[in-house]
């Protein structure tokens, strides 16, 4: 009886660490390297500028500067897996000639080939 004890005790242990595991976020390594990576932090500075697109002709219009961003790199990202995969990406991007760094959160669902900006924003660290 003992070792049937030990057993069912070992496995709930075991189901507790997987499950604990699941839907948290997972650091993703060698970003710099990771083609795929660097495509979704395109993508976002890239749909940044498109949804930001009125302001900027206004702010143009108006004889402001550009506030269009260009892509540098991802330098950071983490990925949690959702309903799809949700990437958590630090861009470094330029400004006005200024290099600046910003935060973005992509929701990928390869199933239905879709990718979509949750989230664009400046970065706070």
């Amino acid at each position: 009886m003992a070792k049937a004890e030990v057993v069912v005790v070992l496995s709930l242990l075991l189901v507790t660490t997987v499950v604990d595991g699941l839907g948290g976020r997972m650091r993703i390594n060698d970003v710099k390297n990771n083609k795929e990576v660097q495509e979704l932090g395109r993508f976002s500075v890239e749909e940044y500028n498109r949804r930001s697109q009125g302001r900027l002709r206004f702010s143009l219009a108006n004889g402001g500067p550009s506030t269009a961003l260009v892509f540098s790199q991802v330098v950071g990202a983490e990925k949690q897996v959702v309903a799809g995969i949700k990437y958590y990406l630090k861009i470094k991007a330029m400004q006005g000639g200024v290099t600046k760094t910003f935060e973005s959160v992509v929701l990928v669902k390869p199933w239905v080939q879709s990718k979509d900006l949750l989230n664009f924003s400046p970065s706070t660290h």
